[in-house]
């Protein structure tokens, strides 16, 4: 039996981060059988989440834990695609991963109100003479990664406008097909998914949220695969903004 080791569910979602949720559809999608543990990055070997024990293995990051099930179980989560096809799913996986969840988690952790209402409960359970010494400390950390990495080195408008480049791209990627490659899911399917979703969640707001909710697409497909892959969670449908 695997076992997943994620955060949770919370704001809204099934689970509060974009790339356990990804393992975890994944998962689903292969038709493998799990249980699904809370878990702190540092327990992880790789020092974030997800990662699965699988037998005597223990594997950490979602792209390695997808190679692992791929070799260890023979399910190519890729099967419904031609090569170009593969190498397109691995282009738009990068953007998603690379780039637009930075964009994302931006609007999850450095508006500041949807720290307070989010992240920042993640420290309820802390002596309450560090509580708010540990919030500040871990956003702090947030915004130091997100400007080594690039993207707060930009103005919040600056960071939606690039959001919404990507936004654009799988837009037209996804057409109205019903999966961003065709008639049948495929594994950056999950990717797309879990990132869309926890932009799209109600929980929090932001400029980039609104602007998402104008690719009415976009929107259909988030509530497609969260009743294919999460039918048992209340999810609260998101409204498309008409155009």
């Amino acid at each position: 039996m695997i076992t997943l080791y994620g955060f949770g569910p919370g704001f809204g979602l099934p689970e509060i981060s974009a790339y356990v949720t990804k393992t975890e559809v994944q998962l689903k999608m292969a038709g493998l059988a799990y249980v699904k543990q809370q878990a702190m990055p540092d327990h992880s070997p790789k020092g974030q989440l997800p990662y699965i024990d699988d037998g005597d293995a223990q594997v950490a990051d979602s792209t390695f834990i997808r190679l692992h099930l791929e070799k260890t179980y023979g399910f190519d989560f890729d099967a419904v695609l031609d090569e170009r096809q593969r190498a397109e799913a691995w282009a738009i996986e990068r953007m998603i991963e690379n780039h637009f969840n930075w964009a994302s988690g931006y609007a999850r952790w450095l508006i500041p109100e949807n720290f307070a209402k989010g992240p920042a409960h993640f420290f309820d359970g802390a002596p309450e003479n560090i509580r708010d010494a540990l919030r500040e400390d871990v956003r702090g950390r947030v915004a130091d990664t997100m400007r080594i990495a690039g993207l707060a080195r930009h103005t919040p408008e600056e960071i939606t406008e690039l959001g919404v480049r990507s936004l654009s791209a799988l837009s037209m990627l996804l057409g109205w097909k019903p999966y961003l490659m065709g008639e049948r899911p495929s594994g950056v399917d999950a990717t797309a998914f879990a990132a869309l979703a926890g932009l799209l969640t109600p929980f929090f707001d932001s400029p980039l949220r609104q602007h998402a909710l104008e690719f009415s697409n976009l929107v259909a497909y988030v509530d497609r695969m969260m009743a294919r892959y999460y039918p048992e969670h209340a999810w609260q449908r998101v409204e498309a903004v008409a155009a």
